[in-house]
């Protein structure tokens, strides 16, 4: 199954289907990003945050070993973290997660989250998530513009193909596009039926920003962290507006999520671990929803956000 791409502004095509490693296990990793290969996934999407860069490149290795994939037919993602906003720390740490996965380069490195963390050495704890080294949550003084013009050099160095941002809201957009000399070719951020951000996701797109959805399937992805809000809302597979789509067209409630997404443009990273789910995952683009039908899943906004590091118990309102 050839997957569909998107043109970015940096000239290379991204797959519009593919596979999220957030909160895939180590012990797994390695197998499921085999797996998906063979299934068809091109797109892999990772980050230093999630920790399992070394496991899924033993994957993307076992596949080229094997035959069954070229390093240039996939499209592998990672994300810069919080403690290395830095100027000087952007490269370094890409360096090192270009080792862990096993690779030249990365078509696509992200800013993982708008804000600067202080820098936490990666030989005292790797990934370094939200708390410095005194376990505190403590701020860096790294600006934007000091991170991407760090970005910026890792393409003219050749360690990424394509930069972006994730979790940005449009006002920093619109700043970061004041000075950007390479601009972000995408914008990640949490999109589901419950959270269109359509305004964010119209802006970006008219500034040749491609979008890619996370957690596409709304609640379900934090229902296992506790997110309050996740709990207490209504799972959209079960929810009448999805169910009757799936039955109309004979698919499963995250193919009518997922096709909502890509109908209009935006990439979608789903992950399972059931093969029939990995198929029929990336297998979302060979039917079209009506239009009222696609209007009809976005009446679902209820600007309902999951993935707020206040959930988390962790006071940084960044949204």
């Amino acid at each position: 199954m050839t997957t569909p791409t998107i043109k970015l502004s940096s000239g290379f095509d991204m797959p519009i289907v593919g596979f999220g490693l957030w909160k895939v296990n180590n012990d797994t990793c390695a197998d499921q990003v085999y797996e998906a290969i063979k299934a068809g996934y091109r797109l892999f999407d990772g980050a230093c945050d999630y920790g399992n860069e070394v496991e899924a490149g033993q994957g993307v290795a076992r596949a080229i070993k094997e035959g069954i994939v070229k390093r240039e037919e996939l499209f592998i993602v990672s994300k810069l973290w919080n403690s290395f906003h830095d100027g000087e720390r952007v490269e370094p740490i890409c360096r090192k997660q270009l080792a862990d996965w096993g690779v030249d380069y990365f078509d696509l490195y992200l800013v993982h989250f708008p804000i600067s963390l202080k820098y936490v050495d990666p030989s005292v704890r790797y990934p370094p998530s939200w708390m410095s080294e005194d376990g505190k949550l403590e701020l860096g003084k790294a600006t934007i513009q000091e991170t991407w013009t760090a970005m910026e050099s890792l393409v003219d160095k050749s360690f990424a193909r394509s930069i972006g941002i994730s979790n940005f809201s449009a006002q920093l957009l619109m700043d970061l596009l004041r000075y950007a000399r390479i601009r972000p070719a995408t914008l990640q951020i949490e999109h589901h039926p419950y959270l269109t951000q359509t305004n964010l996701v119209k802006y970006a797109q008219s500034e040749g920003m491609a979008i890619t959805a996370y957690s596409s399937f709304g609640p379900l992805s934090f229902l296992e962290l506790k997110v309050k809000n996740a709990e207490n809302s209504p799972p959209l597979f079960e929810h009448s507006v999805i169910k009757s789509l799936a039955d109309k067209y004979g698919k499963t409630p995250a193919q009518i999520l997922l096709r909502w997404a890509t109908q209009r443009g935006i990439a979608v990273i789903p992950k399972s671990n059931n093969p029939t789910r990995l198929a029929q995952n990336l297998d979302v683009t060979g039917f079209d929803l009506e239009a009222g039908e696609l209007d009809s899943i976005s009446a679902l906004d209820q600007n309902l956000r999951f993935n707020d590091p206040l959930g988390y118990d962790l006071y940084v309102p960044i949204f």
